[in-house]
Protein backbone atom coordinates (compact mmCIF):
# COMPACT_ATOMS: atom_id res chain seq x y z
CA UNK A 1 0.00 0.00 0.00
CA UNK A 2 1.28 3.27 -1.04
CA UNK A 3 1.71 6.28 1.24
CA UNK A 4 0.19 10.03 0.40
CA UNK A 5 2.56 12.41 0.66
CA UNK A 6 1.64 16.44 0.26
CA UNK A 7 4.75 18.27 0.04
CA UNK A 8 4.44 22.27 -0.26
CA UNK A 9 6.53 24.88 0.29
CA UNK A 10 5.48 27.64 2.73
CA UNK A 11 5.81 31.12 4.47
CA UNK A 12 6.65 31.13 7.44
CA UNK A 13 2.68 32.10 8.37
CA UNK A 14 1.69 29.22 6.33
CA UNK A 15 0.98 30.48 2.52
CA UNK A 16 1.91 28.61 -0.75
CA UNK A 17 1.42 32.09 -2.69
CA UNK A 18 0.86 35.39 -1.64
CA UNK A 19 -2.38 37.93 -2.02
CA UNK A 20 -1.15 38.31 -5.77
CA UNK A 21 -0.83 34.63 -6.16
CA UNK A 22 3.19 35.14 -6.70
CA UNK A 23 5.46 32.38 -4.79
CA UNK A 24 8.86 33.70 -6.37
CA UNK A 25 10.31 34.10 -2.45
CA UNK A 26 10.12 29.91 -1.52
CA UNK A 27 12.31 29.70 -4.97
CA UNK A 28 14.44 26.60 -3.47
CA UNK A 29 18.19 26.86 -4.00
CA UNK A 30 20.37 23.90 -5.31
CA UNK A 31 21.19 22.74 -1.61
CA UNK A 32 16.95 23.15 -1.49
CA UNK A 33 15.80 21.47 -5.13
CA UNK A 34 18.25 18.78 -4.50
CA UNK A 35 16.74 17.63 -1.60
CA UNK A 36 13.03 18.08 -2.94
CA UNK A 37 14.59 15.61 -6.10
CA UNK A 38 15.66 12.76 -3.89
CA UNK A 39 12.08 12.95 -1.84
CA UNK A 40 9.91 13.22 -5.37
CA UNK A 41 12.49 10.44 -6.99
CA UNK A 42 10.87 7.68 -5.84
CA UNK A 43 7.36 8.83 -6.09
CA UNK A 44 5.46 6.83 -9.40
CA UNK A 45 2.36 9.30 -9.54
CA UNK A 46 1.66 12.49 -8.84
CA UNK A 47 -2.01 13.85 -7.81
CA UNK A 48 -2.51 17.60 -8.98
CA UNK A 49 -5.17 19.97 -9.12
CA UNK A 50 -5.62 22.12 -12.49
CA UNK A 51 -3.29 24.96 -11.36
CA UNK A 52 -0.96 23.13 -10.33
CA UNK A 53 -0.65 20.69 -13.23
CA UNK A 54 -0.56 24.25 -15.18
CA UNK A 55 2.60 25.33 -12.93
CA UNK A 56 4.44 22.12 -13.02
CA UNK A 57 3.88 21.59 -16.61
CA UNK A 58 6.64 23.88 -17.66
CA UNK A 59 8.89 20.77 -16.83
CA UNK A 60 7.48 19.22 -19.92
CA UNK A 61 8.76 21.87 -22.29
CA UNK A 62 12.18 23.01 -23.20
CA UNK A 63 12.55 24.16 -19.44
CA UNK A 64 14.98 24.19 -18.01
CA UNK A 65 17.49 25.50 -20.85
CA UNK A 66 20.97 23.28 -21.20
CA UNK A 67 23.02 26.52 -19.38
CA UNK A 68 20.74 25.89 -16.14
CA UNK A 69 21.99 23.30 -13.28
CA UNK A 70 22.07 20.23 -13.36
CA UNK A 71 19.51 19.57 -10.04
CA UNK A 72 17.00 21.95 -12.83
CA UNK A 73 17.55 19.31 -15.35
CA UNK A 74 17.14 16.31 -12.63
CA UNK A 75 14.05 17.54 -11.69
CA UNK A 76 12.67 17.88 -14.80
CA UNK A 77 13.49 14.07 -15.88
CA UNK A 78 11.97 13.17 -12.78
CA UNK A 79 8.91 15.15 -13.22
CA UNK A 80 8.44 13.83 -17.02
CA UNK A 81 9.07 9.94 -15.98
CA UNK A 82 6.27 10.57 -13.43
CA UNK A 83 2.54 9.84 -13.75
CA UNK A 84 0.27 12.06 -13.51
CA UNK A 85 -3.65 12.29 -12.39
CA UNK A 86 -5.02 15.83 -12.77
CA UNK A 87 -8.28 16.86 -10.90
CA UNK A 88 -10.06 19.15 -12.79
CA UNK A 89 -13.62 20.03 -14.12
CA UNK A 90 -12.18 22.62 -17.10
CA UNK A 91 -9.33 21.91 -18.24
CA UNK A 92 -9.97 20.40 -22.01
CA UNK A 93 -7.24 17.70 -22.32
CA UNK A 94 -3.81 16.93 -20.62
CA UNK A 95 -1.36 18.94 -22.19
CA UNK A 96 1.48 16.41 -21.43
CA UNK A 97 2.41 12.94 -21.76
CA UNK A 98 1.61 10.32 -18.68
CA UNK A 99 -0.97 12.44 -17.65
CA UNK A 100 -5.35 11.99 -16.64
CA UNK A 101 -7.39 13.79 -16.15
CA UNK A 102 -10.01 13.02 -13.46
CA UNK A 103 -13.52 15.64 -14.08
CA UNK A 104 -13.70 16.22 -9.81
CA UNK A 105 -11.97 14.88 -6.75
CA UNK A 106 -12.86 11.01 -6.04
CA UNK A 107 -11.94 9.58 -2.31
CA UNK A 108 -12.28 6.57 -3.70
CA UNK A 109 -10.20 6.63 -6.70
CA UNK A 110 -7.94 7.92 -4.22
CA UNK A 111 -7.91 4.85 -1.83
CA UNK A 112 -7.67 2.56 -4.98
CA UNK A 113 -4.43 4.38 -5.88
CA UNK A 114 -3.32 3.97 -2.60
CA UNK A 115 -3.96 0.40 -2.91
CA UNK A 116 -2.50 -0.63 -6.19
CA UNK A 117 0.72 1.40 -5.56
CA UNK A 118 3.45 0.58 -3.77
CA UNK A 119 6.17 3.49 -1.99
CA UNK A 120 4.96 6.97 -2.40
CA UNK A 121 2.44 9.14 -4.01
CA UNK A 122 2.34 12.63 -4.44
CA UNK A 123 -0.56 15.12 -3.92
CA UNK A 124 0.21 18.68 -4.98
CA UNK A 125 -2.07 21.73 -4.96
CA UNK A 126 -3.59 23.41 -1.30
CA UNK A 127 -7.41 23.20 -2.52
CA UNK A 128 -6.64 19.02 -3.83
CA UNK A 129 -4.56 18.55 -1.20
CA UNK A 130 -7.37 19.78 1.10
CA UNK A 131 -9.64 17.97 -0.29
CA UNK A 132 -7.61 14.79 0.50
CA UNK A 133 -6.38 15.82 4.12
CA UNK A 134 -10.22 16.52 5.01
CA UNK A 135 -10.92 13.06 4.33
CA UNK A 136 -7.89 11.56 6.15
CA UNK A 137 -6.23 10.65 3.02
CA UNK A 138 -2.45 12.30 3.48
CA UNK A 139 -0.08 10.28 5.21
CA UNK A 140 2.69 12.17 5.71
CA UNK A 141 2.97 16.07 5.29
CA UNK A 142 6.15 17.46 4.40
CA UNK A 143 6.63 21.05 4.46
CA UNK A 144 9.52 23.01 3.32
CA UNK A 145 9.24 26.83 5.56
CA UNK A 146 10.55 29.91 3.87
CA UNK A 147 12.36 32.50 5.58
CA UNK A 148 9.26 35.14 5.03
CA UNK A 149 6.05 36.26 6.17
CA UNK A 150 3.79 37.22 3.68
CA UNK A 151 0.70 38.19 5.17
CA UNK A 152 -1.92 36.38 3.18
CA UNK A 153 -2.70 34.65 0.58
CA UNK A 154 -3.02 30.46 -0.48
CA UNK A 155 -2.99 28.85 2.85
CA UNK A 156 -1.01 25.30 3.28
CA UNK A 157 -3.54 24.19 4.80
CA UNK A 158 -7.14 23.96 4.89
CA UNK A 159 -9.38 25.94 7.30
CA UNK A 160 -10.96 23.91 10.37
CA UNK A 161 -8.49 21.08 9.74
CA UNK A 162 -7.67 19.74 13.07
CA UNK A 163 -5.47 16.42 13.65
CA UNK A 164 -2.54 15.26 16.07
CA UNK A 165 0.93 15.08 13.68
CA UNK A 166 4.12 12.77 14.90
CA UNK A 167 7.52 14.90 13.82
CA UNK A 168 9.55 12.32 11.81
CA UNK A 169 12.32 14.69 10.28
CA UNK A 170 13.75 17.47 10.36
CA UNK A 171 16.45 19.76 8.39
CA UNK A 172 17.75 22.94 8.35
CA UNK A 173 19.47 24.77 4.94
CA UNK A 174 21.90 27.39 4.98
CA UNK A 175 19.54 29.55 2.99
CA UNK A 176 17.01 29.96 6.21
CA UNK A 177 14.61 27.27 4.81
CA UNK A 178 13.40 24.84 7.15
CA UNK A 179 12.02 21.10 6.12
CA UNK A 180 9.67 19.51 8.34
CA UNK A 181 8.00 16.02 7.72
CA UNK A 182 5.45 14.63 10.29
CA UNK A 183 3.32 11.59 9.71
CA UNK A 184 -0.71 12.14 10.34
CA UNK A 185 -1.57 10.67 13.93
CA UNK A 186 -3.99 8.63 14.13
CA UNK A 187 -7.34 10.18 16.36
Amino acid sequence: MAKLIYATLASLDGYIADEHGLFDWAAPDADVHGFINDLVRPQGLQLYGRRMYEVMSVWQSDFPHPEHPAYLHDFAAIWRNTEKIVFSTTLPAATTPRTRIERSFDPQLVRALKQEQQGEIGIGGAQIAAQALQVGLVDEYHLFVAPVIVGAGTPALPDGLRSPLILLDTRRFAGGMVYLRYAFANP
